[in-house]
C-alpha cells in the first residue's frame, strides 16, 4: 500500500532538472497517483510552460507512468514574487475547482509546510538542502552548459545551440564540421542527402529531396539530445540548400520541402558559407567545378534574400576553425532568465 492515495507537486521546472526528478519519482514511490502542476508568472518566453510540461512528459512518459496527470496552465495565477497566502489562495481555488484534492503535497522548500496546510494535505519534504541532488533551476538558467549533468538530454537539446556549416559540393563542409565536433567537443550532423543519394543511385525525384530535409532535421535533434551534446550542434548543409538541389536535379520542389527552406531563417542560430577557394575532388558524385561555382552563388543569393545572417570562411581547415570559434565567442545570448 501506498503511503499517500494523491500526492501534488507544484513547481516552475525552468528547467526540469535532476532535482525535480528525484522529488517527482519520490512522489511516485509514495503515492497511488501523483499530480504535477507547473506554473510560472511571470513565465519564461524561450521555455513557456506547454515546452516545460512537454519535458515532463517525455521524461515521465504516460505509457510508463499512467498514475502522473500534468496539470493545465490556469488563468491569471499570482506573480511568482507575491505573498505565500497569496499563493496558498489561488491554489487552493484552482485545484478546488479541478477536483483536484491531494493528501499529500511534494516539495523541496521552506513554503511547502504552509502550502500543505491551506490545502488540508501533509507535507512530504524532500531534499531540502540540495544534498542529493545539489543544484537548483536559477543556477541552471545562469549556466546550462557548465551544468548539463543535472540536465536530462532531452531538456538539454532545448538550450543546444544550432550552426549549420553551408557552402556548394567539395568546399569543406562536412570536414569543418567534425572539426569543429572535436574542437568543442560535441557532435556533428552528417549531410543525410547524400545516404538517401547513395541509396537510390542517384535516381532522386522531388518525394526523396523532401524525406532528405525531414531525415536531416531528424538527425539535428537526435544529435541535439543525444547526451554528447555540448553547447553547440554542427550540422552539414541544410533544408533551403536541399531546396536547390531539388531544382537542380528535377525542375521542382515540394511546397512542403520550401516550408522547411523557409523555416531556416530561424532555426539556426549561426551560419558559416565554406569558401569554394580550395581544391575541387570528384569522388564519384559530385558534378564539376564550373557548377560548383554556380552553386555556391544560389547559397549566397539565397541566404541574402531570406535575410539570415552568415560568416564565410577561408583557408586551411584550422583557419576555419578558429574564425567560427572567434565568431562564437563573440555572439551574444539572450539572459536564460528572460528566455
Amino acid at each position: 500500500m501506498p503511503d499517500f492515495e494523491h500526492g501534488l507537486i507544484v513547481g516552475k521546472f525552468a528547467p526540469l532538472h535532476a532535482g525535480h526528478e528525484h522529488l517527482i519519482r519520490t512522489a511516485l514511490a509514495e503515492c497511488g497517483r501523483v499530480s504535477v502542476w507547473c506554473y510560472a508568472r511571470p513565465d519564461f518566453p524561450a521555455m513557456p510552460s506547454p515546452v516545460r510540461r512537454t519535458w515532463l512528459r517525455q521524461v515521465f512518459p504516460a505509457h510508463l507512468y499512467p498514475q502522473l496527470t500534468l496539470l493545465p496552465d490556469a488563468p491569471n495565477p499570482p506573480l511568482d514574487s507575491g505573498a505565500g497566502g497569496v499563493h496558498n489562495a489561488y491554489c487552493k481555488g484552482v485545484l478546488e475547482g479541478w477536483n483536484v484534492r491531494p493528501d499529500a503535497v511534494f516539495t523541496s522548500e521552506d513554503y511547502g509546510e504552509g502550502f500543505a496546510a491551506a490545502l488540508g494535505a501533509t507535507h512530504r519534504l524532500v531534499d531540502r538542502e540540495r544534498l542529493h541532488v545539489p543544484v537548483s533551476g536559477t543556477a541552471l538558467r545562469a549556466d546550462p552548459h557548465g551544468l548539463r549533468r543535472f540536465l536530462n538530454p532531452l531538456v538539454y537539446a532545448h538550450f543546444v545551440e544550432r550552426g549549420v556549416i553551408l557552402g556548394a559540393e567539395s568546399t569543406g563542409k562536412s570536414t569543418l564540421s567534425a572539426a569543429l565536433a572535436e574542437q568543442f567537443g560535441t557532435v556533428s550532423v552528417r549531410e543525410y542527402g547524400r545516404d538517401v543519394y547513395e541509396r537510390e543511385d542517384g535516381a532522386l525525384n522531388p518525394a526523396h529531396f523532401l524525406e532528405i530535409a525531414l531525415g536531416h532535421r531528424a538527425l539535428e535533434q537526435e544529435a541535439a539530445s543525444c547526451g554528447r551534446a555540448n553547447r553547440y550542434v554542427f550540422s552539414d548543409t541544410d533544408a533551403a540548400t536541399t531546396l536547390m538541389w531539388s531544382y537542380l536535379l528535377t525542375g521542382q520542389a515540394l511546397p512542403e520541402l520550401h516550408a522547411l527552406a523557409n523555416r531556416c531563417r530561424s532555426r539556426y542560430a549561426h551560419a558559416f558559407v565554406c569558401d569554394p577557394g580550395i581544391r575541387f575532388e570528384q569522388d564519384g558524385w559530385r558534378s564539376n567545378k564550373a557548377v560548383r561555382e554556380v552553386q555556391q552563388a544560389h547559397i549566397l543569393q539565397d541566404l541574402n534574400t531570406r535575410g539570415v545572417r552568415y560568416t564565410v570562411v577561408r583557408g586551411s581547415v584550422a583557419e576555419r576553425v578558429a574564425h567560427v570559434v572567434a565568431v562564437l565567442a563573440a555572439s551574444t545570448s539572450a539572459p536564460m532568465n528572460a528566455g
